[in-house]
């Protein structure tokens, strides 16, 4: 009888530990598994701990799957949306409204200003040369350069045309101020000099504060002149 004692004791507190599991695991999937589930842990206690592991395993592993195809399914039906969006929106854009279309002809009517200089220095005559259109044309050039490089698509056909004419414009100035002088026309040259230097230093005035003035107008509230600001 003694000799049974410990099998008795080893056999009781297997059950019991098994019967603290079996409990512990009913608490865990009380909060997150169905109700179907929650009965199956907690109508047997004595049942199999790996059977109820198994189980659980498969729950939440089907869960799982669950929520990552619905989250597919709706990145997929975002994603059609979108695209359908876009095409309805390309349907209603017409060349009039494009603004591709008329970048690329604004770029295409560019070259020919930029052709124009380029043909008046191979073929016309130095004295034709306005020093004052010169200047006004590098000042435009420039300015137009850098927008159609920094602007959102970029226009890079536009801002090819640009720095084209301001180097040809360069090229028109020189021979001008050359032919000048050879002439006898120093006053002349140094009055366009001085001209150009200040028309220079206003350009330039403006593309490095234009941002701070900018942002001041739209801070000011000013209504018509922040809105076009």
């Amino acid at each position: 009888h003694k000799s049974l004692l410990p099998w008795n004791h080893q056999h009781t507190t297997h059950n019991h530990n098994t019967m603290i599991a079996a409990t512990t695991i009913s608490r865990m999937a009380s909060s997150q598994a169905p109700k179907v589930l929650r009965l199956r842990l907690a109508g047997n206690n004595t049942t199999s701990q790996v059977k109820n592991n198994n189980y659980m395993k498969r729950y939440f592993s089907d869960k799982t799957k669950e929520a990552a195809n619905t989250t597919a399914k709706e990145s997929t039906s975002s994603s059609t949306a979108a695209t359908t969006a876009a095409k309805e929106e390309a349907k209603k854009t017409t060349w009039w409204n494009n603004t591709a279309w008329w970048g690329t002809a604004g770029a295409m009517a560019g070259w020919g200003m930029s052709g124009a200089a380029i043909y008046d220095a191979l073929e016309s005559s130095p004295e034709l040369i306005s020093l004052n259109m010169t200047g006004v044309l590098l000042v435009y050039s420039s300015l137009f350069a850098r927008w159609a490089f920094v602007v959102k698509p970029q226009n890079l056909l536009l801002a090819g045309c640009h720095i084209t004419n301001v180097g040809a414009q360069m090229n028109q100035l020189r021979r001008a101020v050359e032919y000048k002088k050879e002439n006898g026309k120093d006053d002349e040259v140094d009055d366009i000099m001085k001209k150009a230097g200040a028309t220079a230093a206003a350009g330039a005035a403006c593309v490095l504060g234009g941002p701070m003035v900018q942002s001041a107008l739209v801070n000011a509230n000013l209504g018509f002149v922040s809105s076009i600001a």
